[in-house]
C-alpha cells in the first residue's frame, strides 16, 4: 500500500489535507461537537468536515460518540491513539507561527 513502507507517506495518508490537522488540533483541548468544530473551522463546508472526520474515525484517530436522544447529539473526541499525534502537531503549530510572517507575504 504505501511506497518502501515510508513512514512520511504514512503520516501524511492519516492527516494529511486541509482540515484533518486543525481538526485534531482542536480536539486537543478535549471534546467537541460538529456544530462548535464547524465554527471553529469556518472555511470548511459541513460536507467536507463530515468526510474528514470520518476518515479521523476510520483511521482510530478520533473517536465518535452518539447519544441516543431526540435531537441527536453527537461528540468527538480524540482515541488514545489519536492522542500520540500530539507533538506532531504541535511542531507544526510552531513552525507556522515561526514562519507566518514569509508565507502572508506570499499569499498577497
Amino acid at each position: 500500500m504505501y511506497a518502501n513502507d515510508c513512514p512520511v507517506e504514512i503520516t501524511a495518508d492519516v492527516i494529511g489535507g486541509r482540515w484533518k490537522p486543525m481538526i485534531v488540533f482542536f480536539l486537543e483541548t478535549g471534546t467537541h461537537r460538529f456544530g462548535e468544530l464547524h465554527k471553529l473551522i469556518p472555511a470548511t463546508t459541513k460536507k467536507m468536515l463530515t468526510q474528514q472526520l470520518r476518515e479521523l474515525e476510520r483511521d482510530e484517530i478520533v473517536r465518535r460518540k452518539v447519544f441516543a436522544q431526540v435531537p441527536p447529539k453527537v461528540e468527538y473526541s480524540l482515541t488514545r491513539h489519536g492522542k500520540s499525534l500530539k507533538p506532531i502537531l504541535r511542531r507544526m503549530s510552531a513552525w507556522g507561527r515561526d514562519h507566518k510572517s514569509r508565507y502572508r507575504r506570499m499569499k498577497k
